[in-house]
């Protein structure tokens, strides 16, 4: 079974960064796009093998992330 998480990304000045808004602390960087989707990827799946272990319950997705066109 999948779970899809929402993931936000931001560019920086000189790498990309990644959070998870359902899985709180669980943050990634890289210095791509590329990189970083790799690198968050892994860290959801280490995030969710920790709760796994300690059994904890695995966070169901509660965000969503969309854009709004506005007049510039």
């Amino acid at each position: 079974m999948n779970i899809e998480y929402t993931v936000i990304y931001e560019q920086g000045d000189s790498n990309w960064g990644a959070i998870v808004p359902d899985l709180p602390g669980c943050v990634s960087i890289g210095d791509t796009f590329e990189e970083v989707r790799a690198n968050i990827r892994e860290a959801i799946e280490l995030y969710i093998e920790e709760l796994r272990a300690s059994g904890e319950p695995i966070p169901q997705p509660r965000h969503a992330a969309g854009s709004v066109s506005v007049p510039a």
